[in-house]
Protein backbone atom coordinates (compact mmCIF):
# COMPACT_ATOMS: atom_id res chain seq x y z
CA UNK A 1 0.00 0.00 0.00
CA UNK A 2 1.22 3.78 -0.69
CA UNK A 3 2.63 5.34 1.87
CA UNK A 4 0.13 8.86 2.21
CA UNK A 5 2.03 9.89 5.35
CA UNK A 6 2.82 13.55 5.07
CA UNK A 7 5.54 15.76 6.70
CA UNK A 8 5.23 19.73 5.99
CA UNK A 9 7.84 21.94 7.66
CA UNK A 10 8.83 18.61 10.08
CA UNK A 11 4.81 18.96 10.90
CA UNK A 12 3.85 15.46 10.31
CA UNK A 13 0.04 13.86 9.75
CA UNK A 14 -1.04 10.54 8.63
CA UNK A 15 -2.24 11.80 5.24
CA UNK A 16 -2.19 15.29 3.36
CA UNK A 17 -5.85 16.02 3.66
CA UNK A 18 -6.06 19.38 5.41
CA UNK A 19 -9.21 21.22 6.42
CA UNK A 20 -8.63 24.47 5.52
CA UNK A 21 -9.26 27.93 7.83
CA UNK A 22 -13.23 28.29 7.64
CA UNK A 23 -16.29 27.24 9.50
CA UNK A 24 -15.40 23.85 9.81
CA UNK A 25 -12.67 24.38 11.71
CA UNK A 26 -14.22 27.43 14.11
CA UNK A 27 -14.67 25.04 17.42
CA UNK A 28 -13.02 21.59 18.96
CA UNK A 29 -16.47 19.81 18.14
CA UNK A 30 -16.24 20.31 14.61
CA UNK A 31 -12.44 19.98 13.84
CA UNK A 32 -12.71 16.46 16.51
CA UNK A 33 -15.58 15.15 14.30
CA UNK A 34 -13.32 15.60 11.51
CA UNK A 35 -10.40 13.97 13.09
CA UNK A 36 -12.08 11.00 13.48
CA UNK A 37 -13.50 11.02 9.75
CA UNK A 38 -9.87 10.99 9.09
CA UNK A 39 -8.54 13.93 8.14
CA UNK A 40 -4.81 14.57 8.71
CA UNK A 41 -4.50 18.10 9.66
CA UNK A 42 -6.88 21.07 10.07
CA UNK A 43 -6.07 25.03 10.75
CA UNK A 44 -8.00 26.66 13.26
CA UNK A 45 -10.23 29.56 11.98
CA UNK A 46 -8.55 33.00 12.07
CA UNK A 47 -8.25 34.32 15.26
CA UNK A 48 -8.07 37.84 16.23
CA UNK A 49 -7.66 40.22 19.15
CA UNK A 50 -10.57 40.80 21.55
CA UNK A 51 -13.36 42.01 20.73
CA UNK A 52 -14.19 39.11 18.25
CA UNK A 53 -15.70 40.74 15.02
CA UNK A 54 -19.63 40.95 14.77
CA UNK A 55 -21.29 38.61 11.61
CA UNK A 56 -24.07 39.29 9.41
CA UNK A 57 -26.41 36.81 7.79
CA UNK A 58 -26.88 36.21 6.00
CA UNK A 59 -23.78 35.33 4.90
CA UNK A 60 -23.25 32.30 2.23
CA UNK A 61 -24.34 32.44 -1.43
CA UNK A 62 -23.17 29.91 -4.46
CA UNK A 63 -23.14 29.45 -7.85
CA UNK A 64 -24.88 26.08 -9.99
CA UNK A 65 -24.26 24.87 -13.45
CA UNK A 66 -27.20 24.42 -15.45
CA UNK A 67 -28.06 21.01 -13.33
CA UNK A 68 -28.54 22.50 -10.54
CA UNK A 69 -25.20 21.56 -8.98
CA UNK A 70 -23.21 23.92 -6.95
CA UNK A 71 -19.57 24.49 -8.51
CA UNK A 72 -18.90 28.07 -6.66
CA UNK A 73 -19.41 29.07 -3.05
CA UNK A 74 -19.58 32.63 -2.03
CA UNK A 75 -19.20 33.61 1.81
CA UNK A 76 -18.93 37.25 3.40
CA UNK A 77 -18.37 35.16 6.94
CA UNK A 78 -15.54 36.80 9.24
CA UNK A 79 -13.36 35.69 11.22
CA UNK A 80 -14.15 34.15 14.54
CA UNK A 81 -16.43 35.73 15.87
CA UNK A 82 -15.33 33.98 19.54
CA UNK A 83 -13.35 34.90 22.33
CA UNK A 84 -10.09 34.32 21.74
CA UNK A 85 -9.58 32.57 25.14
CA UNK A 86 -12.23 30.14 24.69
CA UNK A 87 -10.57 29.40 21.21
CA UNK A 88 -7.28 29.19 22.71
CA UNK A 89 -8.24 26.71 25.24
CA UNK A 90 -10.03 24.14 22.97
CA UNK A 91 -6.75 24.58 20.37
CA UNK A 92 -4.44 22.89 23.81
CA UNK A 93 -7.39 20.58 24.18
CA UNK A 94 -7.34 19.65 20.66
CA UNK A 95 -3.80 19.12 20.16
CA UNK A 96 -3.34 16.98 23.16
CA UNK A 97 -6.17 15.07 22.06
CA UNK A 98 -5.01 14.69 19.15
CA UNK A 99 -1.26 14.59 19.03
CA UNK A 100 -0.90 12.95 15.77
CA UNK A 101 -2.61 15.52 13.62
CA UNK A 102 -1.52 18.41 11.78
CA UNK A 103 -2.75 21.40 13.98
CA UNK A 104 -2.18 25.31 13.01
CA UNK A 105 -3.84 28.19 14.00
CA UNK A 106 -4.62 30.85 11.68
CA UNK A 107 -4.28 34.57 12.69
CA UNK A 108 -5.05 37.94 11.53
CA UNK A 109 -4.26 41.02 13.61
CA UNK A 110 -3.60 44.73 13.06
CA UNK A 111 -0.66 45.85 11.08
CA UNK A 112 1.17 46.79 14.88
CA UNK A 113 3.93 44.52 15.92
CA UNK A 114 3.10 44.90 19.00
CA UNK A 115 -0.43 42.81 17.82
CA UNK A 116 1.09 40.13 16.49
CA UNK A 117 3.70 39.81 19.29
CA UNK A 118 1.09 39.44 21.62
CA UNK A 119 -1.08 36.90 19.86
CA UNK A 120 1.78 34.68 18.82
CA UNK A 121 3.03 34.25 22.10
CA UNK A 122 -0.63 33.53 23.50
CA UNK A 123 -1.18 31.00 20.30
CA UNK A 124 2.47 28.86 20.94
CA UNK A 125 1.20 28.44 24.63
CA UNK A 126 -1.32 25.86 23.01
CA UNK A 127 0.92 23.67 21.54
CA UNK A 128 0.06 24.03 18.34
CA UNK A 129 1.95 22.88 15.35
CA UNK A 130 2.09 26.27 13.38
CA UNK A 131 0.63 29.38 12.28
CA UNK A 132 -0.91 30.52 9.59
CA UNK A 133 -1.08 34.04 8.47
CA UNK A 134 -4.50 35.60 6.77
CA UNK A 135 -3.37 37.57 4.06
CA UNK A 136 -5.90 36.81 1.90
CA UNK A 137 -9.78 37.69 3.49
CA UNK A 138 -11.24 39.99 0.50
CA UNK A 139 -13.96 41.48 2.66
CA UNK A 140 -14.73 42.56 6.04
CA UNK A 141 -11.48 42.48 7.11
CA UNK A 142 -9.59 44.36 4.53
CA UNK A 143 -11.51 47.56 5.47
CA UNK A 144 -10.24 47.10 9.05
CA UNK A 145 -6.73 47.28 7.51
CA UNK A 146 -6.19 43.24 7.15
CA UNK A 147 -6.64 40.38 4.93
CA UNK A 148 -5.80 41.02 1.70
CA UNK A 149 -5.56 44.74 2.66
CA UNK A 150 -1.83 43.39 3.72
CA UNK A 151 -1.51 40.34 0.72
CA UNK A 152 -2.00 42.74 -2.02
CA UNK A 153 1.07 45.04 -0.49
CA UNK A 154 4.52 43.00 -1.28
CA UNK A 155 5.87 45.22 1.45
CA UNK A 156 3.61 44.66 4.15
CA UNK A 157 3.57 40.91 3.26
CA UNK A 158 7.54 40.52 3.97
CA UNK A 159 6.84 43.34 7.26
CA UNK A 160 4.20 41.50 8.91
CA UNK A 161 5.78 38.08 8.12
CA UNK A 162 9.25 39.01 9.23
CA UNK A 163 7.84 40.44 12.52
CA UNK A 164 6.14 36.96 13.20
CA UNK A 165 9.77 34.35 12.89
CA UNK A 166 11.10 37.00 15.10
CA UNK A 167 8.67 36.59 18.26
CA UNK A 168 7.88 33.08 17.64
CA UNK A 169 9.50 30.09 16.68
CA UNK A 170 6.57 28.06 14.95
CA UNK A 171 6.50 27.01 11.84
CA UNK A 172 5.36 30.61 10.21
CA UNK A 173 2.84 29.49 6.88
CA UNK A 174 1.51 32.82 4.77
CA UNK A 175 -2.06 32.62 3.00
CA UNK A 176 -1.73 34.49 0.10
CA UNK A 177 -5.01 35.94 -1.63
CA UNK A 178 -5.14 35.74 -5.87
CA UNK A 179 -6.91 39.09 -5.42
CA UNK A 180 -3.24 40.24 -7.20
CA UNK A 181 -1.82 40.53 -10.34
CA UNK A 182 1.04 38.66 -10.30
CA UNK A 183 1.11 35.76 -7.27
CA UNK A 184 4.86 35.08 -7.37
CA UNK A 185 5.53 38.52 -6.38
CA UNK A 186 3.53 37.95 -3.33
CA UNK A 187 4.98 34.52 -2.46
CA UNK A 188 8.61 36.24 -3.31
CA UNK A 189 7.80 39.06 -0.68
CA UNK A 190 6.67 35.95 1.90
CA UNK A 191 9.96 34.20 1.25
CA UNK A 192 12.23 37.46 1.90
CA UNK A 193 10.40 38.08 5.47
CA UNK A 194 11.47 34.55 6.43
CA UNK A 195 8.15 32.19 5.64
CA UNK A 196 8.71 28.76 6.06
CA UNK A 197 5.76 27.93 3.57
CA UNK A 198 3.05 29.78 1.81
CA UNK A 199 -1.01 28.55 1.30
CA UNK A 200 -2.99 29.43 -1.58
CA UNK A 201 -5.22 30.20 -2.48
CA UNK A 202 -7.38 31.98 -0.72
CA UNK A 203 -11.10 33.33 -1.94
CA UNK A 204 -11.80 35.83 -4.90
CA UNK A 205 -13.25 38.78 -4.60
CA UNK A 206 -16.98 37.90 -6.62
CA UNK A 207 -20.87 38.21 -6.65
CA UNK A 208 -22.36 35.43 -7.34
CA UNK A 209 -26.23 36.80 -8.69
CA UNK A 210 -28.63 39.72 -8.71
CA UNK A 211 -32.01 38.68 -7.40
CA UNK A 212 -33.87 40.84 -10.48
CA UNK A 213 -37.23 41.29 -8.67
CA UNK A 214 -35.56 42.64 -5.73
CA UNK A 215 -32.65 44.09 -7.90
CA UNK A 216 -30.20 42.98 -5.08
CA UNK A 217 -27.29 40.58 -4.93
CA UNK A 218 -27.25 37.09 -2.87
CA UNK A 219 -26.59 36.57 0.19
CA UNK A 220 -28.26 40.26 0.73
CA UNK A 221 -28.28 41.95 3.90
CA UNK A 222 -31.30 43.45 4.62
CA UNK A 223 -31.43 44.77 1.05
CA UNK A 224 -27.87 45.71 0.79
CA UNK A 225 -25.38 43.16 -0.75
CA UNK A 226 -21.53 43.17 -1.09
CA UNK A 227 -18.69 41.30 -2.41
CA UNK A 228 -17.72 38.41 -1.30
CA UNK A 229 -14.90 35.78 -1.08
CA UNK A 230 -15.68 32.84 -3.91
CA UNK A 231 -13.90 29.49 -3.74
CA UNK A 232 -15.49 25.89 -4.46
CA UNK A 233 -14.90 23.86 -7.80
CA UNK A 234 -15.12 26.68 -10.18
CA UNK A 235 -11.78 28.10 -8.95
CA UNK A 236 -9.71 24.88 -9.40
CA UNK A 237 -8.24 26.15 -12.22
CA UNK A 238 -6.98 29.94 -10.88
CA UNK A 239 -5.67 28.02 -8.05
CA UNK A 240 -3.30 25.31 -10.03
CA UNK A 241 -2.07 28.01 -11.92
CA UNK A 242 -0.88 30.79 -9.14
CA UNK A 243 0.66 27.23 -7.77
CA UNK A 244 2.27 26.05 -10.63
CA UNK A 245 3.66 29.75 -11.05
CA UNK A 246 5.02 29.85 -7.31
CA UNK A 247 6.42 26.43 -8.27
CA UNK A 248 8.39 26.95 -11.10
CA UNK A 249 9.40 30.24 -10.55
CA UNK A 250 13.31 30.51 -9.70
CA UNK A 251 12.30 32.89 -7.11
CA UNK A 252 10.09 30.97 -5.16
CA UNK A 253 10.59 26.94 -6.05
CA UNK A 254 11.90 25.93 -3.07
CA UNK A 255 9.29 27.82 -1.13
CA UNK A 256 7.27 24.87 0.28
CA UNK A 257 2.97 24.99 -0.45
CA UNK A 258 0.05 23.90 0.78
CA UNK A 259 -2.44 23.94 -1.84
CA UNK A 260 -6.22 24.98 -1.63
CA UNK A 261 -8.85 26.04 -3.90
CA UNK A 262 -11.45 23.87 -5.24
CA UNK A 263 -10.31 20.36 -3.82
CA UNK A 264 -13.14 18.17 -3.51
CA UNK A 265 -11.30 14.49 -4.88
CA UNK A 266 -8.16 12.55 -4.75
CA UNK A 267 -7.49 13.49 -8.12
CA UNK A 268 -7.30 17.37 -7.39
CA UNK A 269 -5.09 16.38 -4.57
CA UNK A 270 -2.75 14.41 -7.14
CA UNK A 271 -2.69 17.70 -9.38
CA UNK A 272 -1.89 20.13 -6.97
CA UNK A 273 0.59 17.69 -5.57
CA UNK A 274 2.14 17.00 -9.04
CA UNK A 275 2.55 20.86 -9.19
CA UNK A 276 4.54 20.92 -6.37
CA UNK A 277 2.13 21.14 -3.09
CA UNK A 278 3.42 19.34 -0.20
CA UNK A 279 -0.10 19.31 1.59
CA UNK A 280 -3.95 19.95 0.28
CA UNK A 281 -6.53 22.25 2.60
CA UNK A 282 -10.36 22.09 1.71
CA UNK A 283 -13.19 23.86 2.78
CA UNK A 284 -15.99 24.30 0.21
CA UNK A 285 -16.21 20.22 -0.49
CA UNK A 286 -16.53 19.90 3.25
CA UNK A 287 -19.36 22.20 3.79
CA UNK A 288 -21.32 20.91 0.93
CA UNK A 289 -20.90 16.76 1.86
CA UNK A 290 -19.49 16.85 5.28
CA UNK A 291 -16.19 15.90 6.85
CA UNK A 292 -16.89 11.68 5.47
CA UNK A 293 -15.28 13.00 1.91
CA UNK A 294 -12.06 12.28 3.48
CA UNK A 295 -12.48 8.92 3.13
CA UNK A 296 -12.73 8.44 -0.35
CA UNK A 297 -9.97 11.18 -0.99
CA UNK A 298 -7.24 8.61 0.78
CA UNK A 299 -8.48 5.60 -0.28
CA UNK A 300 -8.66 7.31 -4.26
CA UNK A 301 -4.81 8.54 -4.00
CA UNK A 302 -4.40 5.46 -2.04
CA UNK A 303 -5.26 3.33 -5.42
CA UNK A 304 -3.97 5.82 -7.79
CA UNK A 305 -0.28 5.94 -6.48
CA UNK A 306 -0.65 2.09 -6.05
CA UNK A 307 -1.41 1.45 -9.71
CA UNK A 308 1.54 3.97 -10.56
CA UNK A 309 4.13 2.53 -8.42
CA UNK A 310 4.50 5.97 -6.28
CA UNK A 311 5.22 4.38 -2.42
CA UNK A 312 5.63 7.87 -1.15
CA UNK A 313 4.04 11.25 -2.01
CA UNK A 314 7.43 12.32 -2.78
CA UNK A 315 7.66 10.22 -5.00
CA UNK A 316 5.51 12.28 -7.68
CA UNK A 317 5.13 15.65 -5.77
CA UNK A 318 6.66 18.12 -8.31
CA UNK A 319 6.77 15.80 -11.39
CA UNK A 320 4.54 18.38 -13.66
CA UNK A 321 6.48 21.05 -12.92
CA UNK A 322 9.38 20.86 -15.21
CA UNK A 323 6.85 20.68 -18.18
CA UNK A 324 4.73 23.79 -17.60
CA UNK A 325 6.74 26.41 -19.46
CA UNK A 326 5.56 29.94 -21.25
CA UNK A 327 3.72 29.92 -24.14
CA UNK A 328 6.37 31.15 -26.33
CA UNK A 329 8.39 27.35 -25.85
CA UNK A 330 5.48 25.68 -27.32
CA UNK A 331 6.33 23.58 -30.34
CA UNK A 332 4.43 25.21 -33.08
CA UNK A 333 5.39 21.98 -34.99
CA UNK A 334 3.43 19.64 -33.23
CA UNK A 335 -0.16 19.15 -34.41
CA UNK A 336 -3.15 17.21 -34.02
CA UNK A 337 -6.44 16.64 -35.80
CA UNK A 338 -9.78 14.71 -34.49
CA UNK A 339 -10.93 11.54 -34.95
CA UNK A 340 -14.45 10.41 -34.33
CA UNK A 341 -15.35 7.05 -33.05
CA UNK A 342 -17.92 5.81 -34.77
CA UNK A 343 -19.03 3.34 -32.95
CA UNK A 344 -19.47 5.50 -30.43
CA UNK A 345 -21.12 8.59 -31.67
CA UNK A 346 -24.98 9.21 -30.70
CA UNK A 347 -24.90 11.37 -33.41
CA UNK A 348 -26.19 14.36 -30.92
CA UNK A 349 -24.41 16.72 -33.51
CA UNK A 350 -22.73 18.80 -30.62
CA UNK A 351 -19.70 18.70 -32.47
CA UNK A 352 -20.97 20.19 -35.82
CA UNK A 353 -22.82 22.76 -34.15
CA UNK A 354 -19.58 23.64 -31.91
CA UNK A 355 -17.32 23.64 -34.98
CA UNK A 356 -19.66 24.90 -37.88
CA UNK A 357 -20.63 28.15 -35.64
CA UNK A 358 -17.78 29.14 -33.78
CA UNK A 359 -14.79 26.94 -34.93
CA UNK A 360 -13.54 26.19 -38.27
CA UNK A 361 -16.41 24.07 -40.13
CA UNK A 362 -14.00 20.95 -40.10
CA UNK A 363 -16.78 18.38 -39.07
CA UNK A 364 -19.06 17.22 -42.06
CA UNK A 365 -22.44 16.22 -41.17
CA UNK A 366 -23.86 13.51 -43.85
CA UNK A 367 -27.59 12.26 -43.54
CA UNK A 368 -27.92 8.24 -43.92
CA UNK A 369 -30.06 7.27 -46.65
CA UNK A 370 -33.06 5.25 -45.49
CA UNK A 371 -32.58 6.04 -42.35
CA UNK A 372 -33.57 9.28 -39.13
CA UNK A 373 -29.66 8.84 -38.67
CA UNK A 374 -26.53 11.08 -39.19
CA UNK A 375 -22.90 10.67 -39.68
CA UNK A 376 -20.28 13.32 -38.38
CA UNK A 377 -16.88 13.03 -40.07
CA UNK A 378 -13.53 15.66 -39.26
CA UNK A 379 -12.63 17.32 -42.58
CA UNK A 380 -9.25 16.53 -42.01
CA UNK A 381 -7.78 19.70 -44.06
CA UNK A 382 -9.84 21.79 -42.07
CA UNK A 383 -9.08 20.90 -38.47
CA UNK A 384 -7.13 22.85 -36.69
CA UNK A 385 -6.54 20.40 -33.21
CA UNK A 386 -8.04 23.02 -31.14
CA UNK A 387 -10.30 20.36 -29.15
CA UNK A 388 -13.49 21.73 -28.76
CA UNK A 389 -15.32 19.03 -30.54
CA UNK A 390 -13.88 16.71 -27.64
CA UNK A 391 -14.67 19.25 -25.05
CA UNK A 392 -18.79 19.62 -26.56
CA UNK A 393 -18.85 15.49 -27.13
CA UNK A 394 -20.81 13.93 -24.37
CA UNK A 395 -19.43 10.66 -24.76
CA UNK A 396 -16.02 9.90 -23.05
CA UNK A 397 -13.56 9.04 -25.58
CA UNK A 398 -15.75 9.21 -28.63
CA UNK A 399 -13.62 12.33 -30.32
CA UNK A 400 -9.89 11.86 -29.25
CA UNK A 401 -6.91 13.93 -30.29
CA UNK A 402 -4.45 12.34 -32.56
CA UNK A 403 -0.77 13.38 -33.41
CA UNK A 404 0.34 13.58 -37.20
CA UNK A 405 3.58 13.21 -37.76
CA UNK A 406 4.56 16.57 -39.73
CA UNK A 407 8.15 15.40 -40.26
CA UNK A 408 9.07 19.12 -39.30
CA UNK A 409 11.33 19.46 -35.83
CA UNK A 410 10.75 21.43 -32.93
CA UNK A 411 10.24 25.38 -33.28
CA UNK A 412 9.11 27.81 -30.82
CA UNK A 413 8.26 31.26 -31.02
CA UNK A 414 11.33 32.62 -30.43
CA UNK A 415 12.76 30.85 -33.46
CA UNK A 416 10.25 31.42 -35.32
CA UNK A 417 10.91 34.30 -38.65
CA UNK A 418 7.88 35.65 -38.28
CA UNK A 419 8.99 37.21 -34.40
CA UNK A 420 11.09 39.51 -35.59
CA UNK A 421 12.07 40.87 -31.81
CA UNK A 422 8.40 41.37 -30.48
CA UNK A 423 9.39 39.22 -27.62
CA UNK A 424 9.18 40.81 -24.61
CA UNK A 425 7.78 43.94 -26.46
CA UNK A 426 4.10 45.58 -25.28
CA UNK A 427 2.65 47.78 -28.26
CA UNK A 428 -0.28 50.02 -27.90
Amino acid sequence: MADLTSNFLGIRSPNPFWLASAPPTDKAYNVYRAFEAGWGGAVWKTLGEDPAPVNVCSRYSCHRNTRGDVIGFNNIELITDRPLQVNLDEIRQTKKDWPDRALLVSLMVPCKEASWQAILSQVAETGCDGVELNFGCPHGMPERGMGSAVGQVPDYIEMVTRWCKQHSNLPVVVKLTPNITNIVVAAAAAQAGGADAVSLINTINSITGIDLDRMVGYHAVNDKFTSGGYCGEAVKPIALNMVGQIARSPDTASLPISAIGGISTWRDAAEFMALGAGTVQVCTAAMLNGFKIVQDMIDGLSRWMDRKHYPTLDSFRGAAVPNLTDWKYLDLNYKTIAHIDQDSCIQCGRCYAACEDAAHQAIAMTPIKQSSQRRFDVIEEACVGCNLCQITCPVDNCITMVRQQTGKPYLNWTQHPNNQGQEGNIST
